[in-house]
């Protein structure tokens, strides 16, 4: 049952939404003055806010102020006698979800109530997705190199500069890209990631810059490139060492210019990118062959951040086996299964040629294909199954 906060000095105000929030099934707490309220907010969470204007003390403008520094999220619909369109523009400015006006419509009045309720389900919804795909996302091990790799995140996170990750294929290079991107200033807006080394070269540049309709024979309509997706958020250039080179000059004119100009198209657009690359390959000696551009590399390679691969930090192992049975049981909805000392020091033995992406694989095999408890004996049955 949802729970509502009706906040007004005037009684009969108070008793009358109340009367009638309450025939429509939702529990109601009233309050007289912002103190009053404060101090039930303080106790109580509320799905949806009441609150007059124009109040003694403590008017309601204040009260929805407090109510924002406060971080309390649900929607504050205010209401008053004396409103006109200046008063509730800046009643929604200040962080109001709505604004009724006096006498209260009771249509009206209901509506509201159900779609900020809506609303107030949507952001607790996408709250709770977000701390989902953070906990993806999520930094495991205590080894030497990964407590470089963190305080080195910390750095360089709230900064816009441009950062270079290597590392063997499953190392984790993503990992440590959304880990910038989520510690950064940046995280409330887009995170579009582009794996260069699945995309055919011949159409690398459309997918990255977008094309105009009857740009080539299949541009049927005009698309959004990934660069324009990203605009004022993060670009995730994974595998950027298998980019074409005729994408990679129009990658170095972006970062150059921060425009970009769609196939086909002779506009310029201007845009505001933060861009992260990855790549397992040694972007040096590729220069050397002629299938990398060195002015490119200098561009991208301000930060370098490297990965080292899972052989060279063992002792995270038992970490990373902790924290994938805990997902991955999470996912599949079964209760979490344990892995014996035996097994842990099978696994802590194995060289991990696929590194992360690899131990995460078996230990999903593992916890499908086993009981609650798994053993050495297990890990030699499946690890090469």
């Amino acid at each position: 049952m949802a729970k509502i906060l009706i906040i007004d000095d005037e009684r009969s105000i108070r008793n009358t939404l109340k009367d009638i929030l309450e025939v429509e099934g939702y529990n109601i707490d009233v309050a007289e003055n912002g103190f009053e309220a404060l101090k039930s907010l303080e106790k109580n969470e509320y799905q949806v806010i009441f609150s007059d204007i124009k109040m003694p003390q403590m008017d309601g403008i204040e009260l929805l102020q407090k109510i924002k520094e406060k971080e309390i999220e649900s929607p504050v619909i205010m209401i008053s006698g004396h409103g006109n369109i200046e008063t509730a523009v800046d009643c929604i400015k200040k962080g109001a979800y709505d604004f009724i006006e006096k006498p209260i419509d009771l249509n009206r009045l209901l509506i509201v109530v159900r779609n900020a309720l809506n609303q107030k389900k949507q952001t607790s919804e996408i709250k709770h997705l977000k701390k989902k795909i953070d906990k993806k996302y999520e930094m495991i091990g205590k080894s030497p190199s990964i407590e470089r790799l963190r305080k080195m995140i910390s750095t360089i996170a709230p900064i816009d500069a441009r950062v270079l990750i290597t590392g063997e294929n499953g190392t984790g290079k993503e990992v440590v890209a959304r880990q910038i991107f989520l510690q950064s200033n940046r995280s409330n807006m887009p995170f579009v990631e582009v794996n260069c080394a699945a995309i055919p070269s011949e159409l690398i540049e459309s997918e990255l810059f977008g094309h105009e309709k009857g740009a080539f024979t299949s541009a049927i309509k005009q698309r959004i490139g990934k660069f324009e997706q990203a605009d004022g958020g993060t670009i995730f250039l994974d595998e950027i060492g298998d980019m074409a080179l005729s994408a990679q000059a129009k990658v170095l004119r972006c970062l150059q210019e921060n425009v970009i100009s769609p196939v086909g198209s002779d506009k310029l657009t201007k845009i505001n990118v933060r861009v992260i690359a990855a790549t397992n390959k040694n972007l040096k000696e590729e220069i050397k062959k002629g299938n990398f551009r060195e002015d490119l590399f200098h561009r991208l390679n301000v930060i370098p951040l490297h990965v080292d691969k899972l052989e060279d930090r063992k002792n995270d192992i038992p970490l990373l086996i902790e924290h994938f049975s805990t997902l991955i049981c999470a996912e599949q909805g079964i209760p979490t299964k344990t892995f014996d000392e035996s097994a842990i020091e099978t696994l802590k033995n194995y060289s991990w040629p696929g590194n992360i992406r690899e131990l995460r694989n078996i230990v999903e095999r593992l916890i499908i294909l086993c009981e609650n408890t798994i053993s050495a004996e297990d890990v030699n049955m499946y690890i090469n199954f």
